[in-house]
């Protein structure tokens, strides 16, 4: 299964030649947010300000080393990795577009991960 994490381009272009990321996220909440493709759009709003350049971090589950527990937020579940995230288990990063009206859309390309 592909889950998405949704990072600073810039940040992300600090970490795609590490082995792991995500420490300042155990540090802060204890676990890696993401969400799944089907639920991306209900955490986009905590992007809208971000002026930079945003990435969707397509991560295969089954490639992940550290645990991932699905828990609730609202009413709906989301994925989190409780640990590092092991830097080879994305397997594609892609630019996370807006519309003409600046509204998150999902790319072209992720639609290969839907099932």
């Amino acid at each position: 299964m592909i889950i998405l994490h949704i990072i600073k381009k810039s940040e992300w272009d600090n970490y795609k030649s590490k082995e792991f990321y995500g420490e300042n996220y155990l540090e802060t909440d204890g676990f890696i947010h993401c969400s799944d493709i089907h639920t991306v759009h209900n955490v986009v709003w905590m992007f809208l300000d971000v002026e930079e350049p945003l990435v969707l971090l397509c991560i295969d589950t089954d490639k992940v080393d550290a645990e991932i527990k699905w828990e609730i937020g609202g009413s709906t579940d989301y994925p989190h990795i409780y640990g590092l995230l092991n830097i080879d288990a994305v397997i594609s990063v892609l630019p996370f577009l807006k519309d003409e009206n600046n509204q998150f859309i999902l790319n072209q390309e992720i639609k290969e991960y839907i099932k």
